[in-house]
């Protein structure tokens, strides 16, 4: 995979590993600890017992990573899942994949798997949505359908012991997709939602976030935004879904006209991702707006974000934004410690002014009693109240 890299000057680099440093800080030791290169002992429970899983190894009586990655623990077994590693696919997972080839009845895509998947002719969508078995006709004309390099999304229906896959498009969100832009980045970034596809509606974008790593950026279909808007606000709900169903294979998206401003704008997304990528943060909707933004204040053009300056700039408001969340759990915690000193069991009831969110917004934090010693550990584990 092909991935963006940056030329640091030396006063860069010295800035790059200062953030970095504060950004490991603020994680705390649990972050610190699921993190695992190659020979680190992994800390288990030897008197109950544990399963050795991948990426594993019993060495002299300790327990070895043999790959750089997360710790995951289920039940007994553990195991440590590469960063860096190709897609594992899932039942389910919305996929943006490449074709590479057109065999017979199938078309073979490229998801950043170990192998390519398959796209079974009986598992698209017919033009004009007919529903009926498909014919030797259909066969013939596959390349009507999906051809040699085209981009689609899909996805994942069953996956075999032999590691292969298959996929579906029998979806209107699905299909081929076209006038936009695909950015590659290594899959583990890609945040897993309930909902892959994303209307930017202050943008006038929409993205795809594949779980195999690739990412679709492109203009939302004009009747998208349509539904939504003649839809009463009894039926909002609704209303969104269906835009959401009028996704990139329709004609609609394949049809978008495409301006200057839009075209930068798309760009500049895109530029967003190659960002967070090159910076191993994770990718979801709020971090590509987030970073998109500071492009927009910092008054640079979508071709100066991928220079080393705004990379540096990146990791450094990364590491002040985690700086101030874990300066919001400090001061919390204290003041349930401080509180909870005072012996008395009467309803306390403290408004303390936090910065919480990523612009660096003020909410008030209200603290309700009884607050005990034991309460104060519970909140301090992180079981912090709701801001009002």
């Amino acid at each position: 995979m092909k991935r963006t890299h940056f030329r640091l000057s030396p006063s860069q680099k010295q800035r790059l590993s200062q953030a970095q440093e504060r950004c490991r800080a603020a994680a705390g030791g649990f972050q610190a600890s699921a993190f695992v290169n190659v020979g680190d002992t992994i800390p288990v429970d030897y008197d109950n017992g544990f399963l050795r899983g991948h990426g594993t190894q019993l060495v002299e009586g300790q327990l070895l990573a043999t790959v750089c990655g997360v710790v995951e623990r289920v039940n007994k077994l553990i195991s440590v899942r590469p960063l860096r590693a190709r897609y594992n696919p899932e039942t389910g997972d919305v996929v943006v994949g490449r074709i590479t080839e057109v065999a017979p009845k199938r078309w073979k895509v490229d998801v950043n798997s170990r192998q390519d998947a398959q796209l079974l002719l009986s598992a698209v969508n017919l033009p004009g949505g007919i529903q009926r078995r498909r014919t030797a006709t259909d066969e013939l004309n596959m390349r009507d359908l999906f051809t040699e390099n085209d981009v689609i999304s899909a996805e994942v229906q069953t996956l075999h012991q032999d590691g292969s896959l298959h996929l579906h498009t029998r979806s209107l969100k699905y299909g081929k997709l076209e006038n936009g832009q695909l950015v590659k980045v290594s899959p583990y970034l890609i945040k897993r939602l309930k909902q892959h596809f994303h209307q930017l509606k202050q943008y006038g974008v929409q993205l795809i976030l594949g779980c195999n790593g690739y990412v679709w950026i492109s203009a939302i279909p004009p009747s998208s935004s349509e539904i939504v808007a003649i839809q009463p606000a009894t039926n909002q709900r609704a209303a969104e879904s269906e835009s959401r169903e009028t996704g990139a294979g329709t004609p609609e998206a394949q049809n978008v006209e495409i301006t200057r401003d839009l075209r930068e704008r798309i760009c500049r997304i895109a530029n967003a991702v190659r960002v967070l990528g090159a910076c191993g943060f994770m990718i979801h909707p709020d971090s590509i707006v987030d970073t998109y933004e500071a492009s927009l204040t910092s008054g640079i053009e979508p071709k100066q974000m991928i220079s080393g300056e705004f990379h540096v700039r990146t990791v450094e408001r990364e590491a002040d934004q985690r700086s101030k969340k874990g300066s919001f759990k400090g001061s919390a915690r204290h003041l349930y410690k401080a509180v909870a000193a005072r012996g008395d069991d009467q309803h306390h009831q403290v408004y303390v002014q936090v910065s919480i969110s990523r612009s660096g917004s003020t909410r008030e934090l209200c603290i309700n009693g009884p607050v005990t010693s034991s309460s104060a550990d519970r909140h301090s584990a992180g079981g912090w109240p709701h801001p009002t």
